[in-house]
């Protein structure tokens, strides 16, 4: 637990929250600002700043839960659809630095929004970034 982080408070239990789910590895409960109502953050009990650091067995358990609770959410709000989004690092929007998955109930027209312009590649720039991408995950997977 990190003293100053918001969300190790919420699980143990300093602040408190909306909980929705919680086990011996997640914890997911209600965003205190929504985009919409239902909007629900799962979040490993143990403490890491992001994605990449969560260990598989934890994020094996983070998705498992946010997939039951994507079915339960949408039933519960009558949203046909929703988003699953998670920012990773403060440049990304993440704000609290513990890693954290939102999902958020989508219904037509509710003008929540994720958009920016496009980017497009030019010339051999696709291909060569991803024989790039491919090396580094070569050498990664080597170091394992």
């Amino acid at each position: 637990m990190e003293k100053n982080c918001v969300f190790c408070k919420i699980i143990a239990g300093e602040i408190p929250s909306a909980k929705v789910y919680e086990d011996s590895k997640v914890l997911a409960f209600l965003d205190i600002a929504p985009f919409n109502f239902g909007h629900t953050l799962v979040i490993p009990k143990a403490h890491y700043h992001c994605f990449t650091e969560i260990p598989a067995e934890d994020l094996t358990a983070m998705m498992t839960v946010a997939q039951k609770l994507a079915v339960a959410l949408m039933r519960a709000t009558g949203a046909p659809a929703y988003n699953l989004l998670m920012n990773n690092g403060q440049v990304a929007g993440q704000e609290v630095p513990h890693a954290h998955l939102h999902i958020i109930p989508r219904h037509v027209d509710d003008t929540v929004a994720f958009s920016a312009p496009q980017k497009h590649y030019e010339g051999d720039a696709l291909p060569e970034l991803a024989a790039k991408i491919r090396e580094k995950l070569a050498k990664q997977t080597e170091n394992q």
